[in-house]
C-alpha cells in the first residue's frame, strides 16, 4: 500500500477546452480486436469499462488516418470513412456517458508497415528516407507532395474527432512510426528541408500540429506524444541534452500543442545526468505546459519484446510513492497508465481506495481477457 499522499492525483485538471475529474490517464495501447478496422460495440463496451473505472482521460488506441500507406496491423480502428466514424461516435458516447473524457490517438505508421497489410494490400510503406531503421530499408521515400497528403489527412482526421465528439485529440509522434520517423536521424536521411538539423526535421511534426490547430480552432485540445525511444532501437535517443530537447519542444510548443505526453518505458529513470527529473520532468520544465507521465506505472517490470506491438513477459502489481512524490513536486500533471489498466479496469478505484492489494497481476493469461 502506498504511504504518500494520493491527494493529488485525484484532483480536477483543465486546460484549455479540457477539464477532467481526475489526473488519471489511460495510455494508448493497441489491441487488434476491431474487425474490418471499425471501432465495434465490443470496442466501446472496452473504454466504458475504464470510464466507469473513474480513469479520468481514455486516450484510444492508436487510430490510423486516411492516407493510402497509414495503416500497419490488421483489426486496428480506422478513424476515416462513415462507417469507422460512426463506430467511434458510439465509443464516444458510452464514455460520456459513464462520465469519462476521451480522445483519440491519431496515427501513421510509416516504414513499420509491411507488405500485405489492409486494406489496400499492395500500398508500399511511405516514410522520410524509406528506412525502417539505419541501413534497413523498406518502403518509399515520400515526396513533398506526399508529405502535403499525410499532414492534411492528420488535420482531417482531428476535424472528423471533434466532429464526432471526441474531447481532443492526441498526434502519436513516438516510437518510431511515420512522425518520429522524421525526428530521428537514423530514418530521417533527407536533404531538403524536412531533414539534416534538429529544427528540420522536427518540421514535419510542426506542420501537422499547425494543420490540426487551423482546422479545429483554437478550443480543441492538441496532445502530443513522443519519444526518445525507438521501437527499432529502445536505446535510441533523439535529443541527447537538454539544449537539443529545449529546441525540439519550442518548434512543437509554438506550433500550437496543448499538452505534452512523454513516453517512456520506466517513469522513474533521469533522462539526462546531473538531474533526477524525467522526460516529463524536463518537458514541463522547459515548456511550462501540461505534460503527461507514462512507463511501467504500477508495474514492477516494463513490457519486453521486439517490437512496441509486443506486450510479453509478466508484471507484478507494485506501490506507486516514487510516482506520487514526483506529481506531488509538480515534475508533471497527469499520469497515464499503461498495462495495469488494460488488465484491471478499476485499477484507478483501488488506488483511490488503498485496496493495491487487490489489483490484478500482468501476464499473459490476463491479456487474453482482455476487456
Amino acid at each position: 500500500m502506498s504511504n504518500t499522499n494520493s491527494a493529488k492525483l485525484f484532483e480536477s485538471f483543465s486546460s484549455g477546452g479540457l477539464t477532467l475529474k481526475n489526473r488519471t490517464v489511460m495510455a494508448p495501447m493497441t489491441r487488434t480486436f476491431s474487425p474490418n478496422y471499425i471501432a465495434n460495440n465490443d470496442v466501446a463496451k472496452y473504454y466504458r469499462r475504464r470510464a466507469e473505472g473513474n480513469v479520468g482521460l481514455i486516450i484510444t488506441e492508436g487510430t490510423f488516418i486516411s492516407h493510402k500507406a497509414a495503416n500497419g496491423y490488421e483489426r486496428v480502428p480506422a478513424i476515416f470513412g462513415e462507417e469507422a466514424l460512426a463506430g467511434w461516435k458510439h465509443v464516444v458516447d458510452e464514455v460520456h456517458a459513464a462520465g469519462g473524457k476521451i480522445v483519440p490517438q491519431i496515427w501513421h505508421v510509416g516504414s513499420v508497415r509491411k507488405a500485405g497489410i489492409g486494406p489496400d494490400k499492395s500500398v508500399p510503406a511511405y516514410s522520410p528516407s524509406g528506412l525502417y531503421k539505419p541501413g534497413a530499408p523498406n518502403g518509399i521515400e515520400m515526396s513533398q507532395a506526399d508529405i502535403d497528403e499525410v499532414v492534411a489527412s492528420f488535420a482531417q482526421a482531428a476535424v472528423d474527432a471533434k466532429n464526432v465528439g471526441f474531447d481532443g485529440v492526441e498526434v502519436h509522434g513516438a516510437h518510431g512510426y511515420l512522425v518520429d520517423q522524421f525526428f530521428w536521424e537514423g530514418t530521417n536521411q533527407r536533404e531538403d528541408g524536412y531533414g539534416g538539423s534538429l529544427e528540420n526535421r522536427t518540421r514535419f511534426g510542426v506542420e501537422i500540429v499547425q494543420a490540426i490547430r487551423a482546422a479545429v480552432g483554437e478550443d480543441f485540445p492538441i496532445i502530443f506524444r513522443f519519444s526518445q525511444w525507438k521501437q527499432q532501437d529502445y536505446d535510441a535517443k533523439l535529443c541527447q541534452t537538454p539544449a537539443e530537447l529545449t529546441t525540439f519542444l519550442t518548434l512543437l510548443s509554438d506550433a500550437g500543442v496543448d499538452i505534452f505526453h512523454a513516453s517512456t518505458r520506466r517513469f522513474w529513470l533521469p533522462e539526462f545526468e546531473g538531474s533526477t527529473l524525467n522526460l516529463a520532468g524536463w518537458t514541463k520544465k522547459i515548456t511550462h505546459k501540461p505534460v503527461i507521465t507514462v512507463g511501467s506505472v504500477g508495474l514492477d517490470s516494463d513490457f519486453t519484446g521486439e517490437g512496441s506491438m509486443d506486450l510479453g513477459g509478466a508484471s507484478n502489481p507494485t506501490g506507486i510513492d516514487g510516482l506520487l512524490t514526483r506529481l506531488n513536486n509538480d515534475e508533471f500533471d497527469l499520469v497515464a497508465i499503461g498495462r495495469a489498466l488494460l488488465v484491471d479496469p478499476e485499477w484507478v478505484n483501488k488506488i483511490r481506495d488503498k485496496k493495491e492489494d487487490q489489483i490484478a497481476p500482468f501476464n499473459k493469461e490476463a491479456l487474453m481477457k482482455l476487456s
